[in-house]
């Protein structure tokens, strides 16, 4: 039996992940999320009944918790999703993403060094870091990021991920911790807190309200539907050469309007009766968001040529999926976001 210490699990990715792993037989997951607004039990309702999973409330931060977790259940791996991570909400309080991004994954580190020294430092421990493609800052009209290419962060959060990502190197090179990091692009997918640009354009549009899009709508991401993503870090985990990096991308550029415009040619299918319907006649521009990056695109040829990962969705059948997910499970929108989150914009220019 392999258990892993799943950190940040009832997040949108985390949650996602800890099902996945679920879904083997031999493995069982201790599931440590402090349950900010982005990381809610709802997100793991199902797994209530589920004797492999031991959900514990806590910070990565709180270092004698975490020993305690990784002796008690002497854990074969760490997975640290732990992180604020909307950019927006980093513009309006860069503290907190410092704290958690930055010093929380110093904690978490120092811990697992601690736990791995004391067992003998087996070949077998890992620790994997999950990032994120806005470390590398923003691209031109052509290319894409690599794993060898420059960090660059524009904002709070990107720059509090670019430093864990930072920490995570150097306590490879200096003390031969076992770990691996994965930079992903955009995820997309059942989940994911209504704040983020696909799930809120679906909340907004199926109740007939306005579409905000930042400046022209003109950025461009990758997206990665969220399962996928699970998968590729799964892979790494397993097959993974310890102190290398592994980027994810779903190879599915869009700007942000044609995504909306996407979202929105769906739900005129699936919304036929829908009083609203054109939806896309509910989209509204608004005034850009300071340090917005115009375009990211990450090249994923190192894990589909070492590890042999490739995407399993399109994006025209991912957001197809996260749609039909969605409006099949108001209640869960409905819990998450209640007395956080209303569908405010956040991170304005006067922050």
């Amino acid at each position: 039996m392999q258990t892993l210490l799943v950190t940040g699990g009832a997040g949108f990715i985390g949650s996602n992940f800890v099902r996945l792993a679920l879904a083997r037989p031999d493995v069982r997951v201790v599931n440590l999320d402090l349950l900010t607004y982005a990381g809610n039990l709802d997100s793991l309702a199902d797994l209530e009944d589920e004797p492999r999973h031991h959900f514990v409330r806590g910070d990565i931060g709180d270092r004698v918790l975490v020993s305690r977790l990784l002796r008690e259940h002497r854990v074969d791996a760490v997975v640290n999703f732990a992180a604020e991570s909307h950019v927006d909400r980093s513009i309006d309080g860069p503290g907190d993403f410092v704290q958690t991004n930055l010093v929380g994954t110093f904690n978490l580190l120092e811990s697992a060094r601690a736990y791995w020294t004391e067992r003998g430092e087996p070949t077998g421990f890992r620790f994997l870091h999950v990032s994120t493609d806005e470390v590398y800052g923003s691209l031109g009209p052509t290319g894409a990021f690599t794993e060898t290419t420059p960090y660059a962060p524009n904002s709070p959060y990107s720059a509090s991920k670019a430093g864990s990502d930072h920490l995570v190197r150097a306590w490879f090179h200096t003390y031969g911790l076992p770990v691996l990091t994965t930079n992903c692009s955009n995820n997309y997918g059942p989940y994911q807190f209504p704040e983020k640009l696909i799930p809120l354009m679906i909340l907004k549009a199926s109740r007939g309200e306005a579409l905000p899009i930042y400046g022209d709508g003109g950025n461009v991401r990758d997206w990665l539907f969220v399962e996928d993503h699970c998968r590729a870090i799964w892979r790494v985990l397993e097959a993974g050469t310890p102190g290398e990096v592994y980027n994810v991308g779903g190879n599915s550029e869009r700007t942000n309007l044609e995504v909306v415009d996407t979202l929105c040619a769906l739900l005129d299918e699936l919304l036929p009766e829908a009083p609203h319907r054109p939806h896309a006649a509910l989209k509204t521009f608004v005034k850009d968001r300071p340090g917005h990056d115009r375009r990211y695109a990450i090249d994923a040829s190192k894990l589909r040529r070492e590890l042999g990962w490739t995407p399993q969705e399109t994006f025209e059948s991912g957001l197809r999926r996260t749609l039909v997910w969605y409006l099949e499970h108001p209640e869960w929108c409905a819990r998450v976001t209640d007395g956080s989150y209303r569908g405010e914009r956040l991170g304005g220019a006067d922050n």
